[in-house]
């Protein structure tokens, strides 16, 4: 078990995945975080983006988190996602929509409020995008 690192990925709705990992990647809030095991400890934000989690003898596994927290410990690696879903089951249509009604908020809005929760669901809604782009990409 010293070359692996389990890893868990929750959100409100409940745990999406718990297993062992070789690696593990994640949009950390100031930019792409690549966990082995026995990495040194780390608490950080996590943006909306892919998580990708690479086991011995599976397939990469591809999530999408709309935001959230990572806890990194030398074995253990908690992912706390304000969303997540396993990228195979994103909606590709729902998420082109949601990509259109967020710029055309950001365009049409004059509230600093209105314009920054517009462009977070723009950032959500392209990072789900590019979640389904990479997965089809793998096939």
């Amino acid at each position: 078990m010293a070359n692996t690192i389990h890893v868990d990925i929750v959100s409100a709705e409940g745990q999406i995945f718990s297993g062992e990992a070789t690696m593990v990647f994640a949009p950390g809030s100031q930019g792409e975080l690549g966990i082995a095991p026995r990495h040194a400890p780390l608490l950080t934000t996590l943006k909306a983006g892919e998580v990708r989690v690479q086991s011995e003898g599976h397939e990469e596994q591809s999530f999408y988190v709309g935001g959230g927290a990572l806890e990194i410990q030398p074995h253990l690696v908690t992912v706390l996602a304000d969303t997540a879903a396993r990228a195979r089951d994103l909606d590709e249509a729902a998420a082109l929509a949601a990509k259109q009604r967020a710029e055309d908020a950001v365009r049409e809005r004059s509230d600093k409020v209105d314009i920054a929760e517009a462009q977070a669901e723009l950032l959500r809604a392209v990072a789900q995008l590019r979640a389904i782009e990479r997965l089809r990409k793998k096939r």
